[in-house]
């Protein structure tokens, strides 16, 4: 890397949304790209293409957000202009079964990038310290669960349901307070349901096409009528970008995708697309919907008011449900090394989640 090309840290940068961004970052502007990622379980490197990874400007840091030492040497060398913090346990499911690492990561992690970015950020001279930001990527989860109208904005009060959505709030005051009272300069982000290319395949969309695929069953929570906004991923990204560059400092900015579905709603789409695209000599693929017991503590409606995003930055989102949706199925119909090569790795995809832990430390029951 150059020493005078602009850099920016994106940590969690192998995961879903973060290759995404990466990918984003590496496709339109000249910044390089320092990717900070453990490799945990959700992780993949073939998210971001071999191309993108053979170049000078970009660069993989295997260090967990823990590790206060090796992000301390990762900041000394690459005197980042930004960081988007995307590094998260992000699975409410797995936040049920085993919310300690999330209490790890999402709190503790989030802490110590926090206090290195502080400690970096002191050294800058005034003129480097205009220009530095970092951008805090959190979920419109830590909002509670909505009513059958309205949607989340900006001043919509904290009240968490998850150990997860629990873990991204407080990662979320931490920010804010650094921000508040170290004066580093914060923004956050807080996001809808996000789906399209590289979702590993615990989360709803990807799980739903590659079990039709396989004719297995689709096992939806509940009665399927909890409602979700969702967002395509490559829009997330653009947003991000937006936010990082142009963004006020101190402030929150909710991006969603204005696209509210129930999760049955979501199934029987996949269902219908796999139908048209790649049809199965068995019949509709809606017949393999079954109803399963509920998650505990399910949240019933999301929606995300985007208004101040997009009045204010500039940002729309580009795709709409029905062709998002559409581009990701065929990416998987496409694309079925990726995602079998995660199932052949010893992922299992059992169900999680079903009973609340009670042991005092935490850890997961099974």
């Amino acid at each position: 890397m150059s020493q005078h090309q602009s850099t920016i840290f994106v940590t969690g940068g192998a995961g879903f949304i973060g290759s995404a961004v990466i990918r984003h970052f590496l496709a339109t502007t000249s910044t390089a790209i320092v990717n900070i990622d453990k490799l945990t379980y959700a992780s993949s490197l073939d998210s971001i293409p071999e191309p993108a990874r053979q170049t000078s400007r970009y660069v993989l840091a295997r260090t967990d957000i823990c590790d206060g030492e090796a992000l301390r040497e990762l900041f000394a060398r690459y005197r980042p202009q930004g960081v988007i913090h995307l590094a998260a346990e992000s699975h409410v499911d797995r936040s049920i079964d085993g919310p300690q690492e999330f209490i790890k990561t999402n709190i503790n992690g989030t802490f110590t990038l926090l206090q290195e970015a502080l400690r970096y950020f002191r050294t800058l001279a005034p003129s480097e310290r205009k220009t530095f930001r970092l951008l805090h990527v959190s979920t419109d989860e830590v909002f509670g669960s909505l009513g059958p109208e309205g949607a989340f904005t900006e001043q919509s009060a904290y009240a968490p349901n998850s150990p997860y959505s629990a873990s991204k709030a407080a990662s979320d005051h931490l920010v804010r307070a650094w921000c508040e009272t170290y004066e580093l300069p914060c923004l956050i982000s807080n996001c809808s349901n996000n789906y399209g290319p590289y979702q590993f395949p615990e989360k709803l969309i990807p799980h739903m096409i590659i079990r039709a695929l396989a004719e297995e069953s689709l096992p939806v929570y509940g009665d399927g009528q909890n409602v979700r906004d969702w967002l395509y991923v490559e829009d997330h990204a653009r947003a991000l970008q937006t936010i990082l560059a142009h963004g006020k400092i101190g402030e929150t900015y909710n991006v969603g995708g204005r696209n509210e579905r129930t999760n049955l709603n979501v199934v029987d789409r996949v269902c219908l697309l796999l139908d048209r695209l790649q049809p199965s000599s068995r019949g509709d693929r809606s017949r393999l919907i079954s109803f399963v017991a509920d998650r505990p503590g399910h949240d019933r409606r999301y929606a995300i008011d985007a208004s101040k995003l997009e009045r204010e930055l500039g940002w729309k989102a580009n795709e709409n449900f029905e062709s998002g949706l559409e581009k990701t199925v065929r990416w998987y119909l496409a694309n079925k090394a990726w995602w079998q090569a995660i199932r052949q790795s010893g992922y299992d995809a059992s169900r999680l989640g079903l009973v609340a832990p009670a042991a005092q430390d935490g850890a997961r029951l099974g």
